[in-house]
């Protein structure tokens, strides 16, 4: 039986995994009914970003599972490339 992270990356070619990343900074701000939380990864400048209809403990320092793809996002009429969370779990 495959697990629901292959059963994404099959689906969607776009979609990366990477196992068992160390998270260097976590925060978490109000946008509405949404909290958007932004992850910085070790070794990676990239921010990952993904929202939840409620705060989460912080996750810094800790080990977790990303299932993203990459976006881009617009800040002050600059292009910032990001990384899109479709699911996160502690490793």
């Amino acid at each position: 039986m495959q697990s629901d992270p292959d059963k994404l990356l099959k689906k969607h070619h776009n979609l990366t995994q990477s196992d068992n990343r160390k998270v260097t900074s976590h925060v978490q701000r109000e946008s509405g009914d949404w909290h958007l939380n932004t992850l910085m990864i070790e070794d990676c400048e990239t921010p990952f970003k993904y929202r939840r209809k409620q705060l989460y403990k912080s996750l810094k320092g800790q080990r977790v599972n990303l299932t993203y793809y990459p976006s881009t996002e617009s800040i002050a009429g600059i292009e910032m490339e990001i990384m899109s969370v479709v699911r996160i779990k502690i490793a």
